[in-house]
Order: structure tokens, then C-alpha cells, then sequence
């Protein structure tokens, strides 16, 4: 459980701080951010996870989505993990920027080489939460999670497949439906193998039709995003949804792109939904 403390940055009455430890997950040395509000120094708050998008780590949320903000006003914390395992020694495609080092996809990976390192569902869902809960003044199994692209397919899979872990979901432009883009069956194929039915366990739109358990969902999807047809697939999470009567919230937004211009705008709706759930 040790950590090492390499940033601390005074925000909003609070503290933004950066942390090293490490991983028996990873394997390796693995980095997270974290948001304490100025509640935090008289008692504990709850928490918000946000797993981020390809090509990302720690630094792109808590620069530019300006979620500190709303976080301290609703007495929040904000836990930051990185995408992928890092390191000299971890496997990696430079010439990809959807495999590898910052496309971890939040499975565990089953092949080789990618299996020793790869293993950030277990990581986002046992390791840091039992780290963050360790080290930091937040209340032990009061925990939402949100997250962006990849990281919103992550947010979905994890409270999915633990609803009774997380008080509630929401994703910004998430992969709804992995087994049939691009992006996901170049990582699914990769990390873990050719038998596709193992594919299904970190597909939201699959663990709906399945029978996954509801908890407050909210999905946010900009109509000018350049990946929503091809790649991000919202009608077929909705079409499961509605076929099992699963509540979700899904929105889409005229105009709005894939980028941190389109979460910032919404961000603070997400953490105000979180907080109900939160202190309900």
C-alpha cells in the first residue's frame, strides 16, 4: 500500500496531488492523480473514479476538464489512474496508437507478451480502489466511476460487472459496444485471444443483454463526434437497453465533438448525478 507523493497543486480549496506506487497488478510502477476538496480535511468524502481515453494518462483529466471545480463545491473526491501499464519492460506497439502503453483497454489481458503487465481491470477495480481507500481520507465502499472513450467503456464494464461496488455509472463518448469496432477488436484480439466468446465479459452492450443488474446510469455522446458511427456504437447499447428494460440515461448533444471541449462542458452535470447517488 505504500505510495510516493511526486505533486501537490492548491486548487479550489483543495488539493491536487500525484502519486507513484508499486502495482501487483501491473507489475510495474503505475501513476494516479487525486482530488481532495477542502471537505476532505475534516472528514471523509466519497469518490469518483475516472478512467481515461486512448492515447491519455492521469494529467489529461485533471488539466483540461476542469472537474476540480465541481468537485470541491460538491465535497467530492476524484481518483485518477493511468490507461496502461508503463515501463521499459512492458510490452508495447509504438506504431499503434490503440495497442500497448496508453490503450489498456481495462481488461485483464490473457496472451502473451501482454498478459504479465496488462491486467488494469484488476488494477481500476481491486488494487487502486484498496490504495486510494488506504492513503486517503474517503469513505471505504462509497465509490462511483465515470470515464471518456475507452475509459467509458471502462466505467461501464466495471460497474457493470460489479453494480453492488459503485453507486453509479456514467461515460462521455464511451465504447458501448467493443466487440464490433475497430478499436476494440484490435485490443480484445490482442489481449485476449482469438476466442471471441471471452470477448463478451468487457462488452457493455453484452453484459446488458445478459442480464447485468441496473444502477444510475448516465451516457453523454456529442452528434458532431467523428467516431460515433464507426466506432463508439450507442444505438446498440440503447437497443439492448430497451430490450431488457435497463434504465439509462442516454443523451446526444447537437454539435459536439470527441474532445476535453465536450467533457468540460458536461462534467459538472456528471459529478452532480454522481453526488446524489453518492449521498443518497
Amino acid at each position: 500500500m505504500s505510495i510516493k507523493q511526486i505533486e501537490s497543486v492548491k486548487e479550489f480549496g483543495g488539493f491536487l496531488t500525484r502519486h507513484t506506487h508499486e502495482s501487483t497488478s501491473c507489475s510495474c510502477e503505475m501513476t494516479f492523480s487525486v482530488y481532495l476538496p477542502p471537505l476532505a480535511e475534516n472528514e471523509k468524502v466519497p469518490a469518483v473514479y475516472w478512467l481515461s481515453g486512448l492515447t491519455c494518462n492521469d494529467d489529461n483529466f485533471r488539466t483540461k476538464a476542469g472537474a476540480q471545480r465541481y468537485a470541491s463545491e460538491l465535497g467530492i473526491a476524484l481518483i485518477i489512474p493511468d490507461t496502461s501499464p508503463r515501463g521499459d519492460n512492458v510490452p508495447d506497439k509504438a506504431d499503434r496508437y490503440d495497442l500497448g502503453k496508453g490503450a489498456g483497454f481495462y481488461v485483464n489481458a490473457t496472451q502473451a507478451p501482454w498478459a504479465d503487465h496488462y491486467q488494469m481491470y484488476q488494477y481500476v477495480t481491486e488494487e487502486l480502489v484498496l490504495v486510494a481507500e488506504a492513503n486517503f481520507p474517503i469513505i471505504p465502499g462509497v465509490r462511483s466511476v465515470t470515464g471518456h472513450s475507452m475509459g467509458g467503456h471502462g466505467a461501464l464494464i466495471c460497474a457493470l460487472k460489479n453494480p453492488d461496488m459503485y453507486r453509479s455509472v456514467s461515460a462521455f463518448a464511451p465504447i458501448n459496444n467493443p466487440i464490433n469496432c475497430a478499436w476494440g477488436k484490435g485490443c480484445f484480439g490482442a489481449y485476449l485471444g482469438d476466442d471471441q466468446s471471452t470477448w463478451d465479459e468487457y462488452d457493455a452492450t453484452k453484459l446488458i443483454a445478459n442480464g447485468a443488474k441496473p444502477l444510475p446510469t448516465l451516457i453523454d455522446h456529442g452528434l458532431d463526434d467523428e467516431f460515433l458511427a464507426d466506432q463508439l456504437l450507442p444505438a446498440n447499447l440503447e437497443a439492448a437497453a430497451e430490450q431488457v428494460e435497463f434504465p439509462i440515461t442516454l443523451r446526444m448533444h447537437e454539435g459536439y465533438d470527441h474532445s476535453y471541449h465536450f467533457i468540460s462542458t458536461f462534467i459538472g452535470e456528471h459529478l452532480a448525478f454522481h453526488e446524489k447517488a453518492l449521498r443518497a
